[in-house]
């Protein structure tokens, strides 16, 4: 009975770790949200729940000099709420702000931010990488290339070997491609797979243990790959991109996060890249 009672118990944690963006299929409720994940002795991740249900992430780094977040939340009480939270990790004031994703699930709360806040955005780039000493932690912010947007930025702590990869990463979501350049952004997460990390942290869905996020980001490419493939034999035999979306079999993503929104919104991008109408680099 012992022996028993243990094999049940192993297999509902293995339901409860579901691999999937969906918190009620991963044995939580929205009520355990928002919640705090702690990825190193002075490293956070910051789950809060959106609708339709699945979370936003943010990224906190407590230093010596003050607190850095990347990413905000969609709405200014729930960034107020991770600003109280924060209060309770560190006495430091926040004083830089990494704008990974200028969309506005990340930045709708931007007012509740400290008015003397250091903003740092793709457009205050000289090059493609800026450092930040918060005391004690060196942040290395980085702009890996175009991919769910123009301006995406990634927050690499390299003694922690923790890559935060805001939107350019969503860990069980359908590819969002909305303001996205496809291709590119399977090169960027290329470049991410191939940096010295352990844990890549996602934008939407869930922070994984470091092995698993690896795993996930690599399951995100090869996401992101399916579909401009599906969508480019789709436009080859000549479907607009409404019966292109009708048509599409999206294999093993059909049940992936949000497909039913996405999956239009996708066809249309990928045909603009396929006709040659984005935008071209700078």
């Amino acid at each position: 009975m012992p022996l028993l009672i243990a094999l049940l118990a192993l297999s509902n944690a293995a339901l409860a770790q579901e691999r999937t963006a969906d918190p009620l299929r991963r044995g939580l409720q929205l009520s355990d949200f928002p919640r705090l994940v702690r990825l190193a002795a002075n490293v956070y991740g910051y789950e809060e729940i959106r609708q339709p249900g699945f979370t936003t992430v943010s990224l906190i780094v407590l230093g010596r000099n003050g607190v850095l977040i990347a990413d905000g939340q969609g709405n200014v009480r729930a960034t107020q709420t991770m600003l109280d939270r924060i209060k309770t990790l560190s006495p430091h004031p926040v004083r830089w702000y990494v704008v990974g994703s200028d969309h506005g699930d990340h930045t709708g709360g931007n007012a509740a931010l400290p008015k003397d806040i250091t903003m740092i955005a793709r457009a205050g780039f000289t090059g493609d990488e800026q450092s930040i000493d918060v005391g004690g932690t060196i942040v290395r912010v980085l702009f890996l290339g175009r991919a769910h947007t123009g301006t995406d930025l990634s927050v690499h702590l390299p003694a922690e070997r923790i890559l935060f990869m805001s939107e350019a990463y969503l860990n069980r979501v359908f590819p969002a491609m909305r303001s996205a350049f496809p291709s590119e952004w399977v090169r960027v997460v290329d470049r991410a797979l191939t940096m010295d990390v352990d844990r890549f942290v996602p934008g939407h869905g869930f922070i994984e243990e470091p092995r698993v996020s690896r795993e996930e980001l690599v399951a995100f490419r090869d996401a992101l790959v399916s579909v401009i493939a599906e969508v480019k034999r789709l436009h080859g035999l000549g479907f607009s991109a409404e019966a292109a979306t009708a048509q599409a079999n999206w294999g093993r993503y059909t049940d992936w996060f949000l497909r039913e929104q996405q999956a239009p919104i996708a066809v249309r991008k990928i045909y603009e890249e396929i006709e040659g109408k984005l935008t071209p680099p700078r």
